[in-house]
This record gives structure tokens, sequence and C-alpha cells, in this order.
């Protein structure tokens, strides 16, 4: 039986980048030894972060005065290294759920934060008033728990940090909106242990405190990426990833199967009389697909997860903070597993 891949992170990767990481492992780059074991300063190696850093940077219209970053510590660490080399006084955070607060969290250890948040995580904040004289502004483009995403870039008065660490890559950005992005790159690129940041060449500098040499960002853009020893084996399967991208029509093809994908599953959700979606309207997530069981059919969830998993569906299950299920249908991810949950879910409303 074929095995579905929803996970939400670590997550589905492409196979032909699992393929390639796999051949490296054995022997990489013709080298004769395995890319477990080579050095990061090899000029094999070095191939592989300018490649990488070039395809981002084609993949994504980076413009002039920007540069591309691989390091370790996952978005988690980034929370701290923004404010650390960004917040002078005050700085705006919109509080869009788990990871948008643990952002928050450590924003305050370095100055005055102004949350911006509606009632309940299941709604944007859109169109909201925020001080203009905060030295910037810090965005979740997408909420992998609660499923939901800001699927177009928002013109803002001050500089715009975006943690886009589960939808990095699934739709066109224009980047030159942002002054530094960054994302753990388990979701769209990478298996964990890689951590991406874009950002403006002239963004730093403007705070007084001394920043340790390892935290700040501008230190590692200088040393291409390898000031100290980078995760190799991470970094070159996202290459992989990203040429995978570019075969595979770039940005805008991802876009592309991204929407028919979630479009056919929501659909499905709001057709079917046992589920619901948590969100509605625009601020659906097309990368985690959250929804539940209607208040009649509450008693089949167990039921549910249950029969899924038999056919082949691996991960649906919901964050322990919301409860119910979650598709979480990254770049990777075929249309064919969509619609194998979908006949799953159709299989299960006929059973009851």
């Amino acid at each position: 039986m074929k095995k579905h891949n929803f996970y939400a992170g670590p997550s589905i990767l492409p196979q032909v980048a699992i393929d390639e990481t796999i051949n490296a492992l054995k022997d990489f780059a013709g080298t004769g030894i395995s890319l477990a074991s080579v050095s990061h300063r090899s000029k094999e190696f070095d191939a592989v972060m300018d490649e990488a850093v070039a395809l981002f940077k084609e993949l994504l219209n980076i413009p002039e005065g920007y540069s591309v970053i691989f390091l370790g510590g996952g978005a988690s660490l980034q929370f701290a290294m923004v404010p650390f080399n960004l917040l002078n006084k005050k700085a705006v955070y919109v509080n869009t759920g788990t990871w948008a607060s643990k952002a928050m969290k450590e924003a305050k250890l370095f100055g005055e934060v102004v949350e911006i948040k509606e009632a309940n995580y299941f709604k944007l904040p859109h169109n909201f008033d925020y001080p203009t004289d905060a030295d910037y502004i810090h965005i979740t483009t997408n909420n992998t728990i609660y499923g939901t995403e800001y699927k177009k870039d928002i013109d803002y008065k001050i500089p715009v940090v975006a943690d886009m660490s589960s939808d990095i890559f699934s739709r066109p950005v224009d980047i030159s909106k942002y002054d530094l992005i960054y994302g753990g790159a388990q979701k769209n690129l990478a298996p964990s242990g890689v951590t991406f940041a874009i950002f403006k060449n002239d963004i730093f500098g403007k705070v007084t405190r001394p920043i340790p040499t390892m935290l700040g960002y501008t230190i590692h853009a200088e040393n291409n990426s390898m000031y100290n020893t980078p995760p190799v084996i991470p970094v070159f399967t996202a290459l992989q990833t990203l040429r995978w991208i570019k075969a595979n029509g770039g940005v805008a093809g991802m876009k592309k199967r991204n929407d028919e994908k979630a479009s056919k599953l929501y659909a499905e959700i709001d057709r079917n009389k046992m589920f619901k979606s948590t969100v509605q309207g625009e601020d659906r997530s097309i990368m985690n697909v959250c929804f539940i069981m209607n208040e009649e059919y509450k008693d089949f969830e167990a039921e549910f997860a249950k029969f899924s998993s038999e056919k082949g569906m691996l991960g649906i299950k919901g964050h322990r903070s919301v409860g119910g299920f979650r598709a979480s249908i990254y770049n990777a991810l075929e249309i064919e597993s969509v619609d194998a949950l979908i006949q799953t879910m159709q299989e299960f409303e006929k059973m009851h």
C-alpha cells in the first residue's frame, strides 16, 4: 500500500532530492568519500553552497543588495537573532499563533513589543494600525498549527521581517517588500538542521549593543555561510530541492500545483457532512489544511484517525492545541495523495 506523507514537519521532500542525497552519502561528487565526511572547505562543497545561493536568488527573484545565508539553530534561534540585531526600542509583532508567540517572547528581552492579534488564531489580522516609529514589524506568513496564511505581500511603512518557514517557495514573493526573511528548511526545502535567511545588506548596524560573532548576520554572509561548519547534508539536499523546483516550473509552478491541491481538499471538506474547516475565506492556508469533525460526528474522530491510517494517510492528526486533523500539502506532495485523502474521507462518510 502506498503511504501518503501529510506530516507538518519534518515533512515530504521530492524523491529525487532524497535519492541524490543517498547517492552522495555513498560517494559525493566523485570524490570517493561520503557527503557525511566531506570537508566543507573542499571545492566540491563550495560548489554546492554557491549553486544553492544562486538558485535561491534566481527562483525568488531576489534583488541586488540582498544576501542569502544558511545557518543552524532552526527558526527558533532566529526568534532571538532578529531582535538582537534589529530591535533598538520598539517592534511590532503580528501574533498569529504558536510560533509568532514564541518569536514575540524572545523580542521582549530586547525592547518594547507592540502586539497585533485577532480574538482567536483562526483568523488573521488585516488592515490594522501600528506605530510607524517602530524598528520593524514581524509577521509569520503561514501558521502550521492553525492553518492560516498571508498569501499576498503587504506594504508596511517600517522594515518588515517575515518567518516563512512553512511556505517559502510555495508562491511568488516580492522580496523587495521585506527586509529580512528567515525559516527552518524542514517543510519545503530540506531535512531538519538548516535554516535560511534572506536580508537587505544595509538593514544592520543600527543597534548599539555588541553582537556576539555567531549571532550576527553579516559575518555569515561575508563568509559564504561557512564562518563555522555548516550543516553539510541538509544544504546538499536543499540544493537538490531547488533544482527540482526549477525543473518543475519554478515558484510559479509550485503555486499552480499547490492551489490545485488546496482547492480540491477544501472543496471536499466543505462538501462532506462529517467535516468542517477551522478557517474560512482568504485566510485559509494552502500549505496546512486544518479540519475537524462537525459537532454531531465528534465521537467518530478517533475512528476516522484509525481508518485513515489504515488507508495509508500518515501525519494527519491535528496539533494537540487544536485537535482534529491537519493535512500538510507542501510543494513535494503529489496531487494523487490529496485525491487519496479525499477518497478516504468519502468512504468514511458513506460508512456513517
